[in-house]
């Protein structure tokens, strides 16, 4: 669990990043599934991490040169007729008492009071999003300041993005994240196990989705981090499969890419095996070569290594591989310089994981690639996928007909220690002989 002083913590290492600035943060918006029903609230991971509130309509403020009012919210007053229909309200009066404002307003009256915190501001850190209202608010305000700054001598000249200095936070994760994502690693964990047990030919991909989510469910997980991939067959070579509505036959592999949501942090597996007894021929030899990559890959998650050397040692594994099985040829500089590994091999290897699953963070400075850290956490997922259809990057060899319908994926997440690296997810099984029955 995340105490409040740990939120506030985050706020105030925020504010003396920001200086004479104002931080304006809006919350999620509300997702329409189909006409009036709504999906269950998920609260922008921005705004979370700031404040641990998670109620829609809700706008926060950081205002550290404000000389009574330094976090400022403004909530869903208290309302007993829509509260019975769409549940409780924390209301004003509460949002300073359990979220630690120094000041909390109506949401109606953000128009209003929104300008004491601005006008003495240097700049405003706003990250222009995806709500095009709330960007017009904010450019309206800024605009009305820049007219009256002659007259008062203050104001914001600027606005900036708040990611890079908020996201660059949000990478290095504390002892309270990282218990919060240990749970949703266990529960995926013991999720993951279970589908193994279960699965069998006969029975259909949304059985073992099912298995899956029911689990996540029953230990007190959100749900799913994302939605399941249960992909049997030729469906493994499809990334982001989910219709999960086929059913398994004797020599398919299964393809399961699942993790939950626990507290809003999550975890993010992926695990291949047979769903009958054994690996083909065809299927364990890619397997082993995938596997050896994400082993290869691993031994890089290394305190200041840069970011991209495990995807880097990870794609010369496997391109090697793939020439030996006659896949690829060629000077394998050139093969990988020029990508034609792609068609097997189509995405990196890897993405930082935290509040979101594709979790906030640059990748790269400029030319330079962002350098590990202890706590950091990072996914290491490569794979090969040889669809029906693929087709060689011209002048490679002709796929043969033996590798085609074969998708392989093996995802760990990875946090960054003082010594080296933490595996995780490793109790969830990955050697042949344990993906083997």
């Amino acid at each position: 669990m995340i105490l409040h002083t740990e939120y506030q913590e985050r706020r105030e290492q925020l504010m003396a990043k920001i200086g004479s600035g104002t931080a304006i943060f809006k919350s999620a918006p509300v997702a329409v599934m189909h006409n009036d029903v709504e999906y269950a609230f998920r609260q922008d991971s921005d705004f979370f991490y700031l404040t641990g509130f998670n109620e829609p309509e809700a706008v926060a403020v950081l205002a550290p040169h404000h000389e009574e009012h330094r976090f400022i919210l403004f909530v869903q007053p208290k309302e007993r007729e829509k509260e019975v229909w769409t549940g409780y309200r924390t209301g004003v009066e509460a949002a300073k008492e359990k979220f630690g404002a120094d000041e909390a307003y109506p949401i109606a009256e953000l128009d209003e009071k929104l300008p004491q915190y601005l006008e003495k501001a240097d700049r405003i850190y706003y990250h222009l999003g995806r709500d095009r209202k709330f960007n017009d608010t904010i450019l309206d305000h800024w605009q009305r300041l820049m007219r009256t700054y002659s007259k008062r001598g203050t104001g914001p000249f600027a606005i900036e993005s708040t990611n890079p200095i908020l996201h660059a936070m949000r990478q290095v994760k504390s002892a309270a994240e990282l218990e919060m994502m240990r749970k949703a690693v266990a529960i995926s964990v013991e999720a993951h196990n279970h589908a193994r047990d279960f699965a069998q030919p006969g029975r259909y991909e949304y059985e073992v989705q099912a298995e899956i989510e029911h689990i996540f469910r029953l230990r007190g997980a959100l749900g799913p981090a994302y939605p399941s991939i249960v992909a049997s067959g030729a469906n493994s070579c499809v990334l982001h499969y989910i219709e999960n509505d086929r059913q398994m036959q004797d020599n398919d592999l299964l393809l399961i890419d699942a993790g939950c949501a626990y507290g809003y942090y999550n975890a993010d597996i992926t695990r291949t095996f047979p769903v009958g007894n054994k690996f083909t021929p065809e299927q364990k030899i890619l397997y082993e070569l995938v596997l050896r990559a994400q082993q290869d890959a691993i031994a890089q998650i290394q305190p200041g290594n840069p970011y991209n050397q495990f995807h880097d040692t990870a794609v010369r594994v496997l391109v090697e591989g793939l020439m030996d099985l006659g896949l690829l040829a060629g000077d394998i500089e050139e093969i990988i310089k020029e990508e034609k590994y792609k068609p097997f091999y189509m995405h990196r290897t890897g993405h930082w994981l935290g509040l979101d699953v594709h979790d906030a963070g640059a990748y790269k400075h400029g030319e330079n690639w962002q350098i590990l850290q202890p706590g950091h956490v990072v996914t290491v997922e490569p794979g090969l996928y040889i669809g029906m259809d693929t087709e060689p990057v011209e002048g490679q060899p002709a796929i043969d007909e033996c590798w085609r319908g074969i998708g392989i994926r093996i995802e760990d997440d990875v946090l960054v220690t003082a010594e080296g690296h933490e595996v995780m997810t490793e109790a969830v099984p990955k050697s042949v002989e344990d993906m083997e029955r």
